[in-house]
């Protein structure tokens, strides 16, 4: 039998059950995974409340690691007993142990730990989707990153600083802003109330930033706007304090002349190339100290309380899961 964490309805994470369920043999382009660790992200959250709506009695969780236990009649790319990784559609990764796509299977070098890639994977992808896909970032460029603390903040802020970019982090206490810093930031802002315009003005002699990165949604977009220099970008990929309100075309030109992008890491992982293109580059970057995660544990059975916690802004770093 399989213990999976059920989402009774949308709502708060009261609606999370764990339940036991007989998994049915992979289909012939599936396989199936005794998983070990299974990573946590805002996208789980989101699910969760509605905001993306699943099917009833949907499993969450988007990312996990594990072995590969059985194969269908079509799968060729990994076997029985290969140790592998994968985010993406379908979700269903709150599970002891599930079935899933071949193709999703990315093989793991033997160098790096189930818990690290659990950590960094999904969150890796969306770093390298922001960093190539949405603005080329470079050394000569300097961004902004809102919650630069938080599991995705610190891997974008490691990646761009290896790329030789400046960054300026965001951060909600002074704690975290330590945290922004050892992964790289040359500048913290501290305070979800600060004005991070004036800031970003002060730090850039009156330029504005290059590119500005915010999954925190809420009214925070509104206020990013005004951090980015004339042709800059502002990429929203989240909405971790709220649903982001209605944005006045105006507001971003003629006078400010910037582009809002609004990219989804799930439709960037549906295409086949450009999902192993970026696991490969996350696994690489992992390997040669390039991107440094480590996360915080909680049993399967806790789902709930690490939703929570991660929904209340108390951790710092990646969350995960183990059955």
């Amino acid at each position: 039998m399989t213990t999976i964490i059920r989402l009774k309805a949308p709502g708060g994470v009261e609606q999370l059950e764990r339940v036991t369920v007989e998994l049915p043999p992979p289909g012939p382009d599936d396989i199936r995974i005794r998983q070990t660790a299974i990573g946590i992200n805002f996208l789980d959250i989101y699910h969760r409340m509605g905001m993306f709506p699943l099917t009833a009695d949907a499993v969450l969780g988007a990312e996990a690691v594990g072995e590969v236990t059985a194969t269908g009649a079509n799968v060729t790319s990994v076997q029985t007993g290969d140790r592998i990784g994968y985010a993406g559609a379908p979700v269903g990764a709150y599970a002891s142990e599930r079935n899933l796509p071949g193709w999703r299977a990315v093989k793991l070098p033997g160098d790096l730990a189930d818990t690290t890639v659990a950590s960094a994977l999904l969150k890796g992808l969306t770093a390298y989707m922001l960093l190539t896909r949405i603005y080329p970032v470079d050394a000569g460029t300097t961004m902004l990153v809102h919650s630069a603390a938080g599991g995705l903040g610190q891997l974008l802020t490691r990646w761009a600083r290896h790329l030789g970019a400046t960054v300026i982090g965001t951060v909600g206490s002074d704690a975290k802003a330590a945290s922004a810093r050892d992964a790289g930031a040359q500048h913290v802002i501290v305070g979800r109330d600060a004005d991070f315009a004036r800031e970003v003005a002060m730090l850039t002699d009156g330029r504005g930033v290059d590119v500005a990165y915010d999954g925190v949604g809420g009214t925070t977009l509104a206020k990013t706007l005004g951090c980015v220099r004339p042709f800059g970008v502002v990429a929203s990929f989240g909405q971790a304090a709220g649903p982001i309100p209605l944005i006045d075309i105006n507001e971003l030109g003629p006078r400010r002349s910037i582009l809002l992008g609004r990219p989804s890491v799930m439709a960037y992982m549906n295409n086949v190339e450009d999902y192993h293109r970026g696991a490969a580059a996350v696994l690489a970057a992992l390997s040669d100290g390039v991107l440094q995660a480590s996360g915080t544990a909680y049993p399967l059975d806790e789902a709930a309380r690490a939703q929570s916690d991660l929904e209340a802004g108390r951790t710092s770093g990646s969350l995960y899961l183990v059955p």
